[in-house]
């Protein structure tokens, strides 16, 4: 071996060790019986990581696990005038395409123009180019 060959070793080797003591170093320390609860909850539920595919137990065999219960922060009638919301301004994907309605027919929704100006600003501008006689003269919306 070259002195350049076993240089670039030393470095990986160094490099791989300050890296897992690193990581080792953590500020929030956990006392022995917290860490036995934690693992006898995650064998209870399921939520362990066995053997070489990358699946839960829970994930793998769903009918010997407790289902993890999800609590919604949504309630019934938020959901229903969200969905009400997306239907009506096309912001729902349909179908086997990753298009939302108002990318497939843009004709059929409504723009939202962010930039819209109100009445008052329009007639503003008006009398200002009747006061200045911009007319004849193209401005750029």
């Amino acid at each position: 071996m070259t002195r350049t060959q076993v240089s670039a070793i030393a470095f990986a080797f160094s490099a791989l060790f300050a890296g897992q003591a690193m990581a080792a170093n953590t500020n929030a320390t956990l006392t022995r019986d917290q860490v036995r609860a934690e693992l006898a909850d995650a064998v209870r539920t399921g939520n362990i990581v066995t053997g070489e595919s990358s699946a839960r137990l829970n994930e793998q065999f769903p009918a010997l696990y407790p289902e993890q219960q999800t609590h919604s922060t949504v309630t019934r009638t938020q959901v229903q005038a969200e969905l009400a919301d997306a239907i009506r301004s096309g912001n729902i994907v349909v179908g086997e395409s990753s298009a939302k309605l108002n990318e497939q027919f843009p004709n059929q929704y409504a723009q939202q123009d962010v930039d819209s100006k109100t009445r008052a600003e329009v007639r503003t501008e008006l009398a200002e180019a009747a006061a200045h006689g911009w007319f004849d003269r193209h401005i750029e919306a």
